[in-house]
């Protein structure tokens, strides 16, 4: 059983940014991926970025490409989100994920909030 614990977010102003942490209970060599997924409210949650571990590979949603960075750190056993430019339509709770052999491991959650 990995733990995932997320940290993080905030209340930010539109063009602002933040940076989303999520630290791992295991190394994560351990994973195939780790990943930022987010939930609007009465919205689905929806996948943001992700990573392969071994390969340093990343992918994005569209919605986020050019503003968000996703990366890791393997020295410390996280995963970093970093967020710029951030829109009001980015609100919602980040979560954070990590992929083994085809099981998912969630974090609780962190609020993000863009607003003036």
């Amino acid at each position: 059983q990995v733990q995932l614990v997320e940290s993080g977010g905030g209340l930010v102003q539109p063009g602002g940014s933040l940076r989303l942490s999520c630290a791992a209970s295991e190394s994560i060599f351990r994973l195939n991926t780790m990943g930022w997924y987010r939930q609007a409210p009465g919205k689905q949650r929806e996948l943001v970025a992700t990573i392969t571990i071994i390969s340093d590979s990343t992918n994005y949603a569209d919605s986020v490409k050019g503003r968000f960075t996703i990366s890791r750190a393997s020295a410390n056993n996280k995963v970093y989100l970093q967020m710029n430019s951030l829109k009001p339509e980015d609100t919602a709770v980040y979560y954070c994920n990590a992929h083994r052999y085809g099981t998912d491991y969630w974090g609780q959650g962190t609020q993000v909030t863009v607003s003036s």
